[in-house]
């Protein structure tokens, strides 16, 4: 099945959008579910395939494949022409997409978040200056308390072993803010605390601020993060583009190209 059968309604009815809230004054993000299925690396442009031969279980590699495609639908839907994209991580794993070098395009680009769990993909997307984290796991998920020592500390702990904190709520909110800070597992859980209500909150960290939602959702707990940061890694060729149109804006009649003769003798 190509992309295009997918965009074109064979699959639509296989996604979910997710009904997440933020208020009147939030900025543009949209927040997107659906299964994972078996696909082929050739129906999903925005794959890297290095990354994809690493994969060494046909379960990692549809998972991969099929957030992959979900983005690819959810930037669609944004308004944004895949084709010209690509998806880059930084040093902590953290994904986010850029313009393919070459195409010398830098307009502005959303934030985005993956993840996958029990068969089924998430993507979450933000406008340019903000970042997003989105965790989902099943409501029936039981988490062994042997690993509570992992996510939590102090009274936190305390609350979670005593029962007053529901596991799977505390682990997607942990998650969705590791995920929104762009930091992955090197922000260790144990220091984000999540509020006993755990359904609205928001949530400082040093200097890092979140506002995180949970919600019950198609049979799975799903925990959104944002917070107002940079959710794009810069190359080299950036600063090159950054340095030409500062060139064209001082002088309208600076060109760049080239002259060519041909002579056919």
């Amino acid at each position: 099945m190509s992309k295009g059968s997918f965009l074109n309604g064979d699959r639509m009815n296989l996604e979910h959008q997710i009904p997440v809230d933020f208020g009147s004054n939030a900025p543009k993000f949209i927040c997107w579910m659906a299964p994972i299925e078996s696909l082929d690396i050739t129906q999903v442009q925005l794959a890297n395939v290095d990354e994809v031969a690493k994969f060494v279980t046909k379960k990692r590699t549809d998972e991969h494949l099929s957030s992959r495609l979900l983005l690819d639908i959810a930037l669609t839907k944004w308004g944004i022409d895949t084709s010209l994209l690509e998806v880059r991580r930084n040093e902590h794993r953290a994904p986010s997409i850029a313009y393919l070098p070459g195409t010398w395009v830098r307009e502005s680009l959303p934030s985005i978040s993956i993840g996958h769990s029990n068969g089924w993909a998430f993507v979450g997307l933000i406008e340019s200056g903000w970042t997003i984290g989105i965790d989902g796991e099943p409501i029936d998920l039981s988490i062994s308390e042997g690993v509570f020592d992992m996510m939590a500390k102090g009274e936190e702990l305390a609350l979670l072993k005593s029962g007053q904190i529901n596991p799977t709520i505390l682990w997607t909110g942990k998650e969705a803010v590791q995920k929104a800070a762009r930091l992955g597992m090197h922000l260790n859980p144990r220091k984000i605390e999540i509020p006993i209500e755990g359904v609205q909150d928001n949530i400082s960290i040093g200097n890092l601020n979140f506002q995180l939602r949970n919600l019950i959702f198609n049979g799975y707990n799903i925990s959104v993060a944002i917070g107002r940061g940079n959710g794009y890694d810069a190359i080299p060729e950036d600063e090159l583009l950054r340095q030409t149109q500062a060139a064209m804006n001082d002088n309208p009649d600076w060109s760049i190209g080239c002259k060519t003769t041909r002579s056919n003798a």
